[in-house]
Parts: structure tokens; C-alpha cells; sequence
């Protein structure tokens, strides 16, 4: 009997392979960073060829420190750094281009075109995503009119577009399959959320030609099989799945109301909305969690574009801290920030401000200023974007939060994680697994293929979280609010 799930974890960062047993006990582990290209101020590039070889690379990896055969797995799961667009060619399947990063400013002229004209309305409207570089359409727009004789080749049928899930099934099938999930094309600005389609008019606006566009397939079902040249044994694909939506289903939030908070190279909010889209008047965004049995599960989406890219941007750009991990001590060392705020805005502000154009500021420095008032203040940062993208999502439902669910790196950081709870004065919930994201689509792939009967099972799965309680007194965390929000207000007043 096959009793293995493979998730294949493909982040902005590093690619990863996780292999579970049916009760979610981790039994293998790979991963391979891989470069991140910055041609121009605000642009971030990747090599879609490097993150294929990759993610192959850790999903041999797993295999061989499992101790297992492809034969042992039941159902393989793809969740994937979102919005990051791949273009390629049909029938050599090379890309045309770099692959451009959902973190990536480029088009942010065409976004304000978009606003200036009023096609914001109907993008909102039909797509529950606001207008910005963030999403794949303008990426796809910008590839169709700089790579030469793009727009052509796409309306010939030559070209074939992707984010980054399409880019891993078409590879790990041979080129046989190029399909999507809902969770993905949600992201795109191309899909619309009500009819479950690829939307004419907004392929129009664009000028995409939809020969480009991959078939959308329930997030929970098969998919194909992987090349058996691969792994020397086909692989069900059963699971495809957006990184946050995958934590959402990982963290078992399967009622409306449910909400977690994935803190990865961005920080993403999601709140379970049930079947029903809820439009947002507080800049979240509206879109798809997933398709299973069916059925469409809705979210309320908030996304803090930077959130562990700074304290990596502290490792590699600045040379404060060595290591990732170290930050927590290193800031430890001193009781707070010492009045610094800093607002990490290296590729604008998301929710709930959506100013593509702040840039990154640092407030309040003074002679006393030491590197672990910095470090502190960037841990600090990463729990106020939370606060505001919660506050948020309290106005638009009106909904009492009794509960915080968090995955993701950084939440390991006991510290960030006790000051999450302080300034957004609300319990704090650290599933055991931190790997949620990649247990979320393991989990899809397993009721896929009947290795669960249903959701309910994975519920008992669920391992007890560690809780962490708000200490902090509620007129010092009026202080740092208001502090904090005057930062943001340089920052924004700082723009590109």
C-alpha cells in the first residue's frame, strides 16, 4: 500500500520536498536555495530553469533519505510562490525570457494607468484583486510587448504562460500537461472569481491571448502523472495549490471565520469566507482558497509584500546579523527598539495601504542607536504589518477573532511571535509542524487519493499549538501604533 505523501514547497527563495506519512510525521526533508536576480531598482528576476532543476534536485533528495521509491508515494502536491509569471515556448519548452517575481515593480506605471482610467472598478470587481505589480497579468503584459516578436509568437499559439505551479506539472509531465488550479489563476487578474473562468474581457484589456492560458483544474484532483523517467516511477500529481491557501488548509482553518498568518519572505493573512466572496473596504483582497469536491472555499486575503526578506536583507545587505536564526538573540539584548521604527516598503506597501511607490524608511535613529535596536525594530515591523492587515479584516466582517493561527520561518522566533501577540493584544497559536504550507497540499493530495476519507480525518492530525498570550499594557500599545503609522507616513511621503 502507498502510504507517502511528497509536497513539492517551490518559495520566492528556495525550493523544497517534504515527504509525510499518512499521520503527518515528517520522514524526509530537502531543500536548495537558488539565485534572485536584481537588474534594475524594484525589478526581482528568477531563472525558471533553476528552479525546476531545483525542486528536482530536493524531490530526489527526499526520495533517497526517505529510503523509498516513487512507487511508495501515494500523491504528490505542488504549492508554489504565487503570481510569479513564466513564459516559454510550446514546443521546445525553454523560456523566453527571466521568470518576473510576484515581488517585482516594473509595471507599476501601467497599474496607475489602470486606476487613472477606471479599469480598477471592473479588475475589482470580476477578479477581487486591486490593480498592481503584485499580480501575473501586467507581468504578462510587459513579457507580450519587450521580449521581441512575444505578441506574435503568443497569437500564433507558440508561447504558452504559467506561474509557477503551471511552469513545475508541464516539466514534471513531460510537457503533456499545462494546467492550473483556482488558487492560482485567482492570482493572475485574468480570472474571474464569480464564473470560475479565464475572462474574455479582461484578456481583451490585457491583450493576452488566451491559446496562452493553462486549463484550470480543481485544486483537489489529479492532475497527470509525472515522466517515468523521472523518479523511475510515475507520480499521481493530486494537488496544486497557491503557498498561502495551502497554509490555510494545512493549518485546518476549513470553517468561515477561521484566519492565519503565514510570516515567509512576505507576510500573508487569510481568513476562510465560506462559499460566499467578501468583498473588501479596507484593501484586502478577495479570492480563492480552493476547489474540492465541487465546492469553492473563498478568502479575504491581506499580504505584507516584505516580512523575513528583511531580516534576510539585514544578513545580506547590510551584514548585521550571520545568520537568520540569530536575529532573535541579537534583538533580545535589548528591552525594545529604542524609539527605531522601521518600515521595510523595499517593493512598496500591500494591505491595507497599496502604495507601490513607499520606499524604505527607518524613523527615530539617534547616537544610541545599536545594531540590535535595528535588528529589534525590524522584528517589530514584521508585527505591525500583521497588525494592520488584522484590523483590517476585523472592519470588513465584523467578526470577533478570538485566535491567531501562525506558520512559516520567521514564527519559529519566540520573541517576534511574543510581540505579535502584545501589539495585536490577541492570543497567538504556533501549530507544532511549522511546515503547514507543505503539509496543507501533502493533505490534498492524500484526499485525492483516497489515502483520507474526508477533511475530518485531518482534524485529528492537527498537533496541539503553543500559545502565546498579549503581557503588554494597552496604552503603551496605542504608543507604538500611532508611532508606527506616522513611520509609514514617511515612507509613503519618501516615494519612488
Amino acid at each position: 500500500m502507498k502510504k507517502y505523501l511528497m509536497a513539492l514547497d517551490q518559495g520566492t527563495t528556495s525550493s523544497r520536498c517534504i515527504i509525510f506519512d499518512r499521520n503527518g510525521n515528517i520522514v524526509a526533508k530537502a531543500a536548495r536555495e537558488f539565485t534572485q536576480y536584481f537588474p534594475k531598482a524594484g525589478w526581482v528576476e528568477h531563472d525558471a530553469c533553476e528552479i525546476w532543476e531545483s525542486q528536482l534536485a530536493t524531490a530526489k533528495e527526499a526520495l533517497r533519505q526517505a529510503d523509498i521509491s516513487a512507487a511508495d508515494i501515494a500523491g504528490l502536491g505542488i504549492t508554489n510562490q504565487r503570481e510569479t509569471t513564466v513564459v516559454w515556448e510550446k514546443d521546445t519548452g525553454k523560456p523566453i525570457c527571466p521568470a518576473i517575481v510576484w515581488q517585482c515593480r516594473r509595471t507599476e506605471a501601467l497599474c496607475e494607468k489602470l486606476c487613472q482610467t477606471g479599469k480598477d472598478v471592473i479588475i475589482r470587481e470580476k477578479t477581487g484583486l486591486a490593480p498592481d505589480p503584485y499580480f501575473s497579468a501586467t507581468k504578462l503584459r510587459w513579457i507580450l510587448q519587450n521580449v521581441p516578436k512575444a505578441q506574435e509568437r503568443a497569437e500564433r499559439g507558440e508561447l504558452l504562460f504559467g506561474t509557477v505551479d503551471t511552469w513545475l506539472i508541464y516539466k514534471l509531465t513531460g510537457g503533456r500537461v499545462h494546467a492550473t488550479d483556482p488558487s492560482n489563476a485567482a492570482r493572475t487578474m485574468l480570472f474571474n472569481i464569480h464564473t470560475l473562468t479565464w475572462d474574455a474581457e479582461l484578456l481583451e484589456l490585457f491583450d493576452i491571448p488566451r491559446a496562452m492560458l493553462p486549463r484550470v483544474l480543481p485544486t483537489v484532483g489529479v492532475f497527470g502523472e509525472t515522466d517515468a523517467e523521472i523518479f523511475g516511477t510515475p507520480i499521481t500529481i493530486a494537488a496544486a495549490a497557491g503557498d498561502q491557501q495551502a497554509a490555510l488548509f494545512g493549518q485546518c482553518c476549513f470553517d468561515a471565520g477561521d484566519i492565519k498568518n503565514t510570516y515567509g519572505t512576505g507576510g500573508f493573512m487569510l481568513m476562510n469566507t465560506g462559499n460566499t466572496p467578501v468583498t473588501s473596504s479596507n484593501g484586502l483582497l478577495t479570492t480563492i482558497g480552493w476547489q474540492h469536491n465541487g465546492k469553492t472555499t473563498y478568502v479575504l486575503e491581506g499580504s505584507v509584500f516584505i516580512c523575513g526578506a528583511a531580516i534576510q536583507w539585514l544578513r545580506d545587505g547590510l551584514g548585521l546579523i550571520s545568520t537568520s536564526s540569530e536575529s532573535e538573540a541579537i534583538a533580545a539584548e535589548v528591552t525594545d527598539s529604542g524609539g527605531v521604527y522601521f518600515v521595510p516598503a523595499f517593493v512598496g506597501l500591500g494591505t491595507p495601504y497599496w502604495n507601490a511607490a513607499a520606499r524604505g524608511t527607518v524613523c527615530g535613529i539617534t547616537r544610541g542607536t545599536t545594531r540590535a535596536h535595528l535588528v529589534r525594530a525590524t522584528l517589530d515591523a514584521m508585527a505591525f504589518q500583521t497588525v494592520d492587515v488584522l484590523d483590517a479584516m476585523r472592519q470588513d466582517t465584523g467578526l470577533f477573532i478570538p485566535l491567531l493561527r501562525v506558520d512559516g520561518g520567521a514564527c519559529a522566533n519566540n520573541l517576534l511571535m511574543q510581540t505579535q501577540s502584545d501589539l495585536a493584544a490577541l492570543p497567538i497559536a504556533r501549530s507544532a509542524c511549522i511546515e503547514t504550507t507543505a503539509w496543507g497540499v501533502a493533505t490534498m493530495a492524500g484526499l485525492a487519493t483516497n489515502l483520507y476519507n474526508s477533511i475530518e480525518d485531518l482534524r485529528t492530525l492537527l498537533p496541539a499549538a503553543k500559545i502565546f498570550t498579549p503581557h503588554m499594557r494597552e496604552e503603551v500599545r496605542t504608543a507604538h501604533l500611532e508611532k508606527w503609522h506616522r513611520a509609514v507616513s514617511a515612507s509613503s511621503a519618501f516615494s519612488s
